[in-house]
């Protein structure tokens, strides 16, 4: 298989995680104490594959300045974004419980949702296509990161999105059009930096790092302590460890 095809084919397949906790949110009431408990094991999961499989790996390929310089910028991006995207009514986008706004009570906040979900999704996707570009093979432990995060990250959103009388036809018209958008992603971070030196390489895979660590500060970690808090230090442990066993394992 051509390798722009295979990072096509593992973007969508990482995407895709997101539609399958939507539609279990969307099928049943998922318990609020379980949707934070993996949340919470999705985020040590997370927090594991950015320091293992991207911080670390961009400053043996380009140099600690390149990769500093990235996660800031990264860490910037995100942080202006969710600025301006929680002023439109998408600041609990991944909230379950009732912090989601309505259409009605917040006009224009379901385009705001959809693309505070795009932009949480693509650094994700744009690191398996980098991933390619580095070693000729996607990093398992890369794609089984995102893969476990989307989950949560789908389910808790859309539990969310019901309560707020949101329609079947949006929430699955999001979450579909994000995983083709994050297959889409991994293809563009292959493609366009095929050829890149590896000082670029390394930022961009900061960026990536530093855009991911704070999604997780600000949307992730609330959702994941809003009912589980008494051993939401102990799910991300875990969910950390099972992320670093996969990395060295497949390392």
């Amino acid at each position: 298989m051509p390798m722009w095809m295979q990072a096509l084919m593992w973007g969508t397949i990482a995407g895709g995680a997101l539609v399958l906790g939507s539609g279990l949110a969307w099928l049943w009431k998922v318990p609020p104490r379980m949707v934070s408990t993996i949340m919470a094991f999705g985020a040590g999961v997370l927090i594991s594959a950015l320091a293992f499989e991207l911080v670390d790996e961009a400053v043996e390929g380009g140099g600690l300045l390149p990769t500093v310089a990235g996660f800031l910028c990264g860490a910037l991006i995100f942080v202006g974004s969710n600025i301006l995207l929680a002023r439109a009514g998408a600041k609990h986008r991944k909230r379950s419980g009732e912090q989601q706004p309505s259409e009605q009570e917040s006009p224009g906040s379901g385009t705001a949702i959809a693309v505070g979900a795009l932009i949480d999704g693509i650094p994700e996707s744009v690191v398996l296509g980098l991933g390619l570009v580095i070693s000729g093979n996607v990093s398992p432990a890369m794609l089984a990161a995102v893969f476990i995060s989307n989950v949560p990250e789908g389910l808790s959103s859309t539990a969310g999105m019901k309560k707020a009388g949101r329609s079947g036809k949006y929430v699955f018209g999001i979450w579909g059009g994000i995983a083709v958008f994050c297959g889409l992603a991994s293809l563009v971070g292959y493609t366009a930096l095929e050829n890149a030196p590896a000082e670029m390489i390394a930022f961009i895979t900061a960026i990536a790092a530093g855009g991911i660590l704070a999604m997780l500060a600000d949307t992730m970690i609330p959702e994941a302590f809003e009912e589980h808090h008494n051993l939401t230090g102990f799910t991300a442990a875990v969910g950390f460890l099972t992320a670093f066993t996969i990395h060295r394992v497949g390392g």
